[in-house]
């Protein structure tokens, strides 16, 4: 089942300097325009075709504008073979609205 993460438990775990893979699934325009620092963009319409051009980590949260279309991108990744079954595949909860820190542009 997806997880689901809080803009918090996502900001603690960057600053702990943890291995986090955050794929930000909006449009490059949008991505562009600001995003969570060391995030990569890979568009939700993009996911399936590109999936197996990820080199996928143990742990990795996806991340819409609202936090809906990434529990959709989550779902397909976690159900992807080339992920590991003990990988921890979240959305972040509220996406970008509920991101409250500092973002890279």
């Amino acid at each position: 089942m997806v997880e689901q993460l809080t803009a918090e438990e996502l900001h603690e775990k960057l600053g702990a300097g943890g291995d986090v893979q955050i794929v930000d699934t909006r449009s490059p325009t949008a991505y562009e325009g600001g995003h969570i620092p060391g995030a990569e963009n890979l568009p939700y319409g993009e996911l399936a075709d590109r999936i197996d051009e990820i080199d996928w980590r143990d742990e990795v949260v996806l991340v819409c504008e609202i936090g809906q279309s990434s529990q959709q991108a989550a779902r397909i990744l976690e159900s992807y073979e080339g992920v590991d079954d003990d990988a921890l595949i979240a959305s972040l909860k509220e996406g970008y609205e509920g991101w409250e820190y500092d973002l890279e542009s």
